[in-house]
């Protein structure tokens, strides 16, 4: 359960990293698409595990 809310933290700081950068307009080159399709893959991976228990 711990864990979970960890994943949980991690996926929405990545998100919101992604998202104030997109904002903002930071140049980070594909940097920061990286950072959300990190984002989306532990979301997917957490949503599979979840419905797995």
């Amino acid at each position: 359960m711990k864990i979970n809310n960890m994943l949980w933290v991690v996926i929405t700081v990545m998100f919101l990293m992604w998202l104030f950068g997109v904002i903002f307009k930071i140049s980070a080159g594909g940097v920061l698409h990286l950072i959300l399709i990190v984002a989306v893959i532990l979301l997917v991976i957490n949503l599979v595990k979840t419905a797995k228990t």
